[in-house]
């Protein structure tokens, strides 16, 4: 009768030490998914306050241990602010004159128009300086023939200019462009005699 007694109450100690344990083990379990839950919200609430454009950047630890850096997101500007005449017309110019041209030609002829908005020797706009005429002659043939206004603007001409006008220059500081082909050989002279030859690129010569 006293062994059966203790083996009764050892059954009963034992059930009692597992329960006790499957208890602390559930409360562990709400614990853990409680303060993760807690964790999110409060990492949700923080991104929401951050704003997009000036975001800072967070040092993540991988699992590996390896440190993984989420680098600043850097706002893009554009280094020429344009009026909408000014940004149709520039369109135009480099659709006239670089239609056929890949994207780097229509690139040069945007880049060497924004040279001389920048270059105290010529106009201060796009449009003055498209339209511009020296002595009588007119600086861009399609300002003259009729050609502009006229085009219609491709995809590809309307990247071009949007990577010149946020700062992208391949022009070598170029200030003039000319059609050997096509161009009066008179002027031709001018072009070889007075300024300096930088380089050519598809169907074009760009001095300075």
């Amino acid at each position: 009768m006293y062994k059966y007694k203790r083996n009764m109450t050892i059954l009963l100690l034992c059930n009692v030490i597992i329960l006790t344990a499957w208890l602390n083990l559930k409360e562990l379990q709400v614990n853990r998914v409680a303060s993760t839950m807690a964790f999110q919200i409060e990492f949700m609430e923080d991104c929401a306050e951050m704003d997009e454009s000036s975001f800072i950047g967070m040092v993540a630890e991988a699992s590996s241990g390896q440190r993984v850096v989420d680098y600043n997101v850097l706002e893009r500007k554009a280094k020429y602010v344009l009026s909408e005449e000014d940004y149709e017309v520039l369109l135009q110019i480099v659709e006239a004159e670089a239609g056929c041209e890949d994207i780097k030609g229509k690139m040069l002829v945007a880049g060497v128009v924004m040279n001389r908005v920048e270059n105290s020797q010529f106009p201060d706009t796009v449009k003055e300086v498209v339209y511009q005429r020296q002595h009588g002659v007119v600086q861009f043939s399609p300002a003259a023939n009729g050609r502009l206004g006229r085009t219609s603007i491709s995809d590809e001409t309307r990247e071009a200019v949007e990577r010149v006008l946020y700062g992208e220059d391949i022009t070598e500081g170029a200030l003039y462009f000319a059609s050997r082909k096509y161009a009066d050989p008179e002027l031709m002279k001018w072009f070889d005699n007075s300024l300096t030859l930088l380089f050519s690129y598809g169907g074009h010569e760009f001095f300075s």
